[in-house]
């Protein structure tokens, strides 16, 4: 079955989780994604257009993680193609490269477990237990 993901229907599910599980790729660290035709999506994320189109998903998305109101993003803001694009996206200029109905915005940790993790990698909503002397083991 081929899946198109499509911001229109993930901005209907409510919860993190759900826009989470929506993208997950459940793939593995190390797969190659383009192998030796990576310049080809480097041209992509220099060019002036990709510039253009990131501001305005950045902006619809309020620079929240996965568009959800209360998750901002402190540090580098990810523009995620929500489809996996293939060398022939590239060549082809496929609508999924450019059309914002195709991207949202992530952090890396969201990024990454998306690609290439679960749920259990995204550090949200964790509350640290902080001790006396548990940054200094050496303390103990």
């Amino acid at each position: 079955m081929n899946l198109i993901r499509t911001y229109s229907e993930l901005s209907e599910l409510k919860t993190y989780e759900e826009r989470f599980e929506y993208l997950s790729l459940s793939g593995k660290v190390g797969e190659d994604t383009f192998g030796f035709d990576r310049y080809l999506n480097q041209q992509l994320y220099k060019s002036k257009e990709w510039k253009m189109v990131r501001d305005i998903v950045i902006m619809r998305d309020n620079g929240c993680d996965l568009g959800m109101d209360d998750y901002d993003i402190f540090g580098t803001i990810y523009v995620h193609h929500m489809n996996p694009l293939t060398t022939d996206d590239f060549e082809n200029s496929s609508e999924y490269l450019l059309n914002p109905e195709y991207l949202i915005c992530v952090s890396l940790d969201t990024h990454n477990a998306i690609h290439y993790g679960s749920y259990d990698y995204v550090n949200r909503n964790k509350i640290i237990t902080r001790t006396p002397n548990d940054h200094c083991p050496w303390k103990k």
